[in-house]
């Protein structure tokens, strides 16, 4: 391949993902849907005029951490802490209930194994994938409906950042029963250095942007600096700790959200964002999509995986979300804005197919996983809220 090639596919991607997200946005569902539906037309299943790249890789994992940065920027920071014990119970329920779940498909579906044999391991990891939460589309989802401040969209965004850690964690404890090099302890103690890392660093980096944004407001120094100190927060949640890279910058945006001039700061994320980098993000969750080794046993499978990993998201973190006393319509939101999959179920099924849990051909369930969730989460969600807005009316 042409390295200039490189600058057809992204005219492709963003002609495409904006058309199709204009077409959703005026069948009155969200943005990102058109944008997901267009990268599966122009990907491997449908036309081909695009493929997966290294390159578009990069391009949408710089997507995903740019709108978690945003995520944290437009965080109501006094209403996370007031959510925090909450949505630690929500995520908890979040991971366990869909774990167990998906386990008992995979044996019902394949046969129940023995403790401590492959089968059963197997069983397990399926049901580790069905842990993850993405919550770039329900995040992009709520900020277009203007919901991202409110209580439900901070619970949201709470649960899923301590979701996917758990997840991890999960991921981590899987592994080390079938690999005995794996350390699970480190993972945790990894953990728990990186929350005292960003506390202390944080609050150190929040004075300083602070005294900055006071010498200098309103320039774009500000929102320049806050961008490098975005990434190199990725970076370090990856390279030194082991957590996501979208924790670390979901953490950098938290840090800087107090700040005077964080509003600022979201302005010029959300252009880079919405130009070049949000549409690569969610056109590429298509383009991973390949239908052409799909069987009937398979389809089967993984039409039944879907279900179950939607609805136990659904049960699990709407269940504890109204014993935390959400009224039923609140409780329902989270639970379905927790049940979208993302770039975390993709890694979690790269490890499992590196440690040999897992066979590439069920890379295809989670693709489908994926698509679906990020199709119904936002247009559920979006009529939810509408019908709540039509009945307060």
């Amino acid at each position: 391949m042409e390295p200039y090639a490189i600058f057809l596919d992204l005219a492709i991607i963003i002609i495409a993902a904006k058309f199709f997200g204009l077409v959703a946005r005026k069948c009155r569902a969200p943005q990102v849907v058109g944008e997901i539906l267009a990268g599966l037309l122009i990907g491997p299943s449908v036309l081909g005029l695009v493929n997966q790249t290294d390159f578009i890789l990069q391009m949408a994992e710089i997507g995903v951490v740019l709108l978690m940065f945003s995520a944290g920027l437009g965080t109501d920071l006094k209403e996370l802490l007031k959510t925090g014990p909450v949505a630690f119970l929500i995520a908890c329920f979040g991971v366990a209930v869909p774990l167990i779940s998906g386990a008992i498909f995979y044996m019902c579906y394949y046969g129940a194994s023995p403790w401590g044999s492959e089968g059963f391991y197997k069983a397990v990891f399926i049901g580790t994938i069905m842990t993850a939460t993405s919550v770039s589309i329900t995040v992009s989802s709520l900020k277009e409906m203007g919901k991202l401040k409110s209580k439900i969209g901070t619970t949201i965004i709470s649960a899923a950042i301590i979701d996917d850690i758990i997840g991890i964690m999960v991921l981590t404890f899987v592994i080390g029963f079938k690999n005995p090099d794996a350390q699970p302890g480190k993972v945790i103690l990894n953990t728990l250095l990186f929350f005292v890392f960003a506390i202390g660093v944080g609050y150190i980096s929040y004075k300083i942007f602070k005294i900055v944004d006071k010498r200098y407001p309103h320039t774009r120094r500000i929102p320049i600096a806050g961008l490098s100190y975005c990434f190199a927060l990725a970076f370090i949640a990856e390279a030194c700790f082991g957590i996501a890279d979208i924790t670390g910058a979901y953490f950098a945006g938290i840090i800087l959200c107090s700040i005077r001039d964080s509003d600022y700061i979201a302005e010029k994320m959300d252009i880079n964002s919405y130009m070049l980098f949000g549409p690569v993000f969610f056109a590429s969750i298509g383009l991973k999509t390949e239908l052409h080794d799909m069987n009937l046993p398979i389809l089967l499978f993984s039409i039944g995986f879907v279900i179950v990993a939607l609805l136990s998201k659904i049960i699990g973190c709407g269940l504890i979300s109204k014993i935390c006393k959400f009224n039923l319509s609140d409780s329902l939101k989270i639970g379905i804005g927790m049940m979208t999959r993302g770039e975390v179920a993709l890694i979690v099924a790269q490890k499992g197919l590196s440690s040999g849990l897992v066979e590439p051909i069920y890379f295809t369930s989670v693709i489908l996983l994926i698509i679906v969730s990020s199709i119904l989460t936002p247009i559920s969600l979006k009529l939810l809220f509408a019908k709540d807005e039509k009945i307060a009316n």
